[in-house]
């Protein structure tokens, strides 16, 4: 099998060399080449065609962010980000997310010493990803929803992993003020979800946050599963709220989107509304299925539209998803399935 093809660019010289003997271990991964700027970024991925770049967020000239923007609208390809996590660092993370960056890994710190240790693996399943520009924009361009749009009591859970915040931007900037409350758990780090939660609320018109214990659940709010090692979930049966319980990995995960889906599958019965996006592995079929026998509503993302097949490929094969649509249709499905009929 032909190695996988990386160019590795950060300004600091240590990060370039450490990066590379990571990936250099791994016998399916072979660093090609490392760049110190964008400059000489430009050049390389001309030269060597790489299958997937890392990409520091932090450097001279010009930023990580400002490349990327370029290199997603010039040469659409398989982009890692290598991130601090400084407030500005996880910042620029999430914009870089929804620019079309496939994933992100932190830089190793005193308290995160082996952070690296996942880098290969993001590197292959970013080598599998068919990159091309961001679907964003999409969203401009589809039909808004009634101005006499009223909930009808219902309850929506999202789940998504690889590729999910470009996934999620797309979902809720359909969503109108006054949407029903809605539970996201989003695979990612603690400290990147809450610069998540800040970045769609000042792109959606419902109110985005970070979910805290308690919340309850209300109508124009959209929860963001804290990352770390707690799972949200929802609590209640005749009023609802926001639980964030321990429970370790599930699925590889913490938080797990099977975790959201059976709580809200035990909770709201037909009320729920699950919809599983993009992201590598199962996570959240097993939930969704949950839901689906639990009488609710189930959407999946398809292929086309995946930067990752994986989660909702899943779902798909366990029977547990009512329809499958393309990125820039679930936002106005969802809407549409939890309108109040006269």
């Amino acid at each position: 099998m032909t190695a996988i093809k990386v160019l590795v660019v950060d300004d600091s010289p240590t990060m370039r060399q450490l990066v590379s003997r990571v990936l250099d271990n791994d016998p399916e991964i072979d660093v090609v080449g490392s760049a110190k700027s964008a400059q000489q970024a430009r050049e390389l991925i001309k030269l060597l065609t790489p299958d997937v770049m890392t990409l520091d967020v932090e450097m001279p000239e010009m930023d990580g962010l400002s490349f990327l923007e370029k290199v997603m609208r010039l040469r659409p390809m398989p982009v890692v980000m290598v991130s601090t996590l400084t407030a500005k660092g996880t910042d620029t993370t999430i914009a870089a997310l929804a620019l079309g960056a496939v994933d992100c890994v932190v830089k190793p710190s005193a308290d995160n010493p082996n952070s690296f240790d996942e880098l290969p693996a993001k590197i292959k399943i970013a080598a599998k990803v068919k990159r091309r520009a961001p679907t964003v924009q999409a969203v401009v361009q589809t039909p808004k929803v009634s101005a006499s749009y009223q909930p009808d009591g219902k309850v929506i859970g999202i789940g998504s992993s690889t590729g999910g915040v470009e996934a999620l931007i797309s979902v809720l900037t359909a969503f109108p003020a006054n949407c029903p409350p809605t539970l996201i758990t989003q695979h990612m780090p603690p400290v990147f979800t809450r610069n998540l939660a800040t970045r769609l609320d000042k792109m959606c018109a419902p109110r985005v946050v970070e979910a805290s214990i308690g919340a309850p659940l209300a109508n124009g709010t959209v929860y963001i599963a804290p990352g770390g090692d707690l799972h949200l979930e929802v609590a209640g049966r005749t009023t609802f709220a926001c639980a964030l319980k321990p429970g370790g990995l599930i699925n590889g995960h913490c938080p797990s989107v099977d975790r959201l889906f059976s709580s809200m599958a035990r909770s709201l019965g037909p009320r729920a509304i699950g919809v599983l996006l993009t992201g590598m592995g199962r996570d959240g079929a097993q939930g969704l299925l949950d839901i689906h026998q639990a009488g609710g509503r189930t959407i999946a993302q398809d292929e086309a539209s995946s930067i990752v097949y994986g989660m909702p490929k899943a779902a798909m094969e366990l029977g547990a998803v009512d329809m499958q649509y393309s990125i820039a249709r679930i936002g106005h499905a969802v809407i549409e399935a939890t309108a109040s009929r006269p």
